[in-house]
């Protein structure tokens, strides 16, 4: 899945957590950000309808915590009372404990992460051997091992390339299309 760009709601690269974040549990996760009104929650059910993800909402997530009543909800509630960010640990563990908890294996996370620190903190606890000398033998890998097989596809003009923009539904039809077209033409 490509990133979007120039988007309201923009659908970020596909995450593969891994199992330590989740237990045994192996999940692809797709951010989806955007600013406050700008389809997040449209686009969201769209791609749980046509592609059978699970959305969470960590703002959903968060509203939950406070009103179970637990001494976490307390903290929540009093640190958005005084204006402040929810630490990005206690966001990452409401979505850990729903992504456990359900049994999908795709989940869309809607509203995070909001800030740098939030993406940091999410890449740290799901990829605990992302240092640089992991990343080069895995990219290393990659272009050994996955990169001639997506070359010969293309060479067979099998590959398509998507750049997705949707600003609105009748966008995400079309990126549809697109999709169902490159699943069928493989």
């Amino acid at each position: 899945m490509g990133t979007v760009v120039d988007a309201p709601a923009a659908v970020t690269q596909k995450e593969e957590v891994a199992e330590n974040m989740l237990g045994n549990k192996k999940v692809t996760v797709v951010f989806v950000l955007g600013g406050p009104g700008s389809g997040k929650g449209t686009q969201c059910s769209n791609i749980v309808e046509h592609f059978g993800f699970t959305h969470l909402s960590a703002g959903d997530l968060l509203r939950a915590e406070i009103k179970s009543g637990s001494e976490n909800g307390t903290m929540i509630e009093n640190m958005i009372k005084e204006g402040k960010i929810v630490p990005s640990e206690v966001t990452i563990k409401l979505l850990q404990q729903a992504m456990i908890n359900n049994e999908n294996d795709k989940f869309l996370i809607d509203g995070f992460p909001r800030n740098e620190e939030n993406r940091a903190a999410f890449e740290n606890v799901g990829r605990v051997d992302d240092n640089i000398e992991t990343i080069r033998k895995r990219f290393k890998v990659f272009v050994e091992s996955s990169l001639p097989v997506i070359e010969y596809y293309d060479a067979k003009e099998k590959v398509k390339k998507v750049l997705l923009h949707f600003h609105n539904e009748g966008n995400f039809n079309g990126m549809h299309v697109n999709i169902n077209a490159s699943e069928h033409s493989a």
